[in-house]
C-alpha cells in the first residue's frame, strides 16, 4: 500500500511542478510545506514516543473545490518515514454563513492496518467560526470521531498574523475493531496557538503550539491518552 502512496504522492509532486504555468488557466493552486515538530501529537496520542523530534512534508493541489493533499511523518529516531496519508477534500460554501467540506483520508502507517476514514465538516462564516466535523473510520477500525471547535485569525500588519483555536471531541468505540470497548466518551481538548510571517508572495513561515489533554476518565483509561504538547515550525512554498 504504502508504494501507491508513494506513487500517488510523486504524481501530486510533480504536478505541481508544472502547475505554475498553466494554474491561471485551470483556476489551480498548489503548495509544497515541511514542518519540523517537537512531537508528532495527534487527537491526543503521542505517535512518536522514541522522538526528540519530528519532519512532516506535505503538499496540497487544489482545483474547482477539490484538493488532494499527500502528508508524511519521518522519524528522528531512525530517519524513515513511517505514516504517509493521502486526502481527498471537496469544500463548497452554503450560501455566505456556512462552509462545508466532504472527503477521505487514506493512512498508510508502519505496524498498523492501512485504512479509510471519511469526513464531514461544516463551518459558520462568524465570529469565532465555530465548526463541526465528524470522521468515520469504513475500514479497519470502525471508530468515529467528533469535533467541535472554535477559533479567531487576526492580521496584525501585511506580513504578520496569529491565530488562537480550542476544539473539544468526543469518540465513539466499536467493540470487535477500534480500542475494543463498544462504548463512547469525551475524548479530548486541544487548545492551539500560531504566528504566521509571510516572507514573499510565495514562501510563508508559521510557529504553532498545540496542547491536549483528555476531556473524560474514559479516555485516559481506554485510550492511555494524557496531558501533552507540541511546538513546531512549518516553512510554506506556494505556487
Amino acid at each position: 500500500m504504502k508504494k501507491i502512496v508513494m506513487l500517488c504522492a510523486v504524481a501530486l509532486l510533480a504536478l505541481t511542478a508544472v502547475l505554475p504555468t498553466s494554474a491561471l488557466a485551470l483556476d489551480a493552486s498548489a503548495d509544497a510545506y515541511v514542518s519540523v515538530y517537537s512531537k508528532y501529537l495527534w487527537r491526543g496520542f503521542d505517535l512518536s514516543p522514541d522522538d526528540s523530534f519530528v519532519v512532516q512534508p506535505g503538499a496540497d493541489v487544489s482545483m474547482g473545490g477539490f484538493t488532494v493533499s499527500w502528508w508524511g511523518n519521518v522519524s528522528e529516531n531512525d530517519g524513515n518515514m513511517n505514516e504517509v496519508d493521502l486526502v481527498l477534500d471537496y469544500s463548497f460554501d452554503i450560501g455566505e454563513m456556512v462552509s462545508m467540506s466532504v472527503g477521505n483520508i487514506m493512512y498508510d502507517v508502519d505496524g498498523v492496518k492501512d485504512t479509510n476514514e471519511l469526513y464531514v465538516g461544516a463551518t459558520l462564516n462568524t465570529i469565532l467560526e465555530p465548526s463541526l466535523t465528524v470522521y468515520y473510520d469504513y475500514d479497519e477500525f470502525k471508530t468515529l470521531y467528533t469535533t467541535l471547535g472554535i477559533g479567531h485569525g487576526y492580521d496584525i500588519n501585511d506580513q504578520v498574523s496569529i491565530g488562537v483555536g480550542v476544539t473539544a471531541s468526543y469518540l465513539v468505540d466499536d467493540e470487535d475493531d477500534g480500542f475494543g470497548t463498544d462504548d463512547s466518551w469525551l475524548h479530548n481538548l486541544e487548545i492551539s496557538a500560531g504566528v504566521g510571517y509571510t516572507v514573499t508572495e510565495q514562501v510563508s513561515l508559521s510557529l504553532d503550539a498545540l496542547y491536549s489533554l483528555p476531556l473524560s476518565d474514559d479516555a485516559e483509561d481506554n485510550t492511555g491518552i494524557d496531558d501533552e504538547a507540541t511546538v513546531g515550525l512549518t516553512a510554506t512554498f506556494a505556487f
